[in-house]
């Protein structure tokens, strides 16, 4: 487990907003998902990671950057994603709804949804802080209902940015109400990780439930603890 260096941070036991992840941390691994996917539809991860890859380059971001604020439709995307996918690599499918087969049988992160519901349910601020393409919006909920759970929603589709721009954690942080020092990003990714710190909030880098809420509790501002 890797976590985040606190000490650009002014105190430990001060974190007073948890925002966590979607992809990842309330689910399990991408590349779990990924490869359960790229089976269905006869590929492997590889080959569409690469035509994903491929694509987002012609929009001078990552792959998943076209989709995430959005730069394009992702009917248009997936029309791009598989002219890649044939002419580079061979291989013919159809990926048309994505969305749809995307979250085909994927299921969450029990453990660390509770914990988070819990954590709210004492007082927590708990956001939902996501690169999200909006046409991934219904399926997430689906899977994860926000009532009861989250406090705030901040996702790059709605918000035009996605980490690990400055802006969406300066705007998390002000829907907050709190000092980004007092904000904590749970993420997969390394680079949102350090996106997060670089902008002066804490950050745990998940990789698994428990170690992590094993980092948090300790670290929680009294007034949410009821210290």
């Amino acid at each position: 487990m890797t976590y985040a260096s606190t000490a650009t941070s002014p105190s430990l036991g001060t974190i007073s907003a948890v925002w966590t992840d979607f992809g990842g941390v309330l689910t399990p691994p991408v590349a779990d998902d990924t490869a359960v996917f790229c089976a269905r539809h006869g590929m492997t991860p590889e080959q569409f990671q690469g035509a994903m890859r491929r694509v987002g380059e012609r929009y001078g971001t990552d792959a998943m950057g076209p989709l995430d604020t959005p730069l394009i439709t992702e009917d248009a995307w997936v029309v791009e994603v598989q002219e890649v996918l044939a002419a580079e690599y061979g291989v013919h499918t159809d990926l048309s709804g994505f969305a749809d087969r995307w979250f085909e049988g994927r299921s969450g992160n029990p453990v660390w949804e509770r914990w988070l519901r819990a954590a709210h349910g004492r007082g927590v601020f708990v956001g939902l802080l996501s690169n999200m393409p909006p046409a991934w919006d219904t399926h997430w909920r689906r899977m994860v209902p926000p009532d009861g759970l989250f406090d705030d929603l901040v996702m790059s589709f709605e918000v035009g940015c996605r980490k690990p721009e400055p802006a969406i954690f300066a705007l998390a942080a002000e829907r907050a109400g709190v000092d980004p020092a007092q904000c904590v990003l749970i993420d997969d990714l390394e680079k949102n990780c350090d996106g997060a710190r670089a902008a002066g909030w804490q950050a745990v880098h998940f990789t698994d439930a428990d170690q992590a809420i094993q980092w948090l509790e300790p670290r929680l501002a009294p007034a949410v603890t009821g210290a």
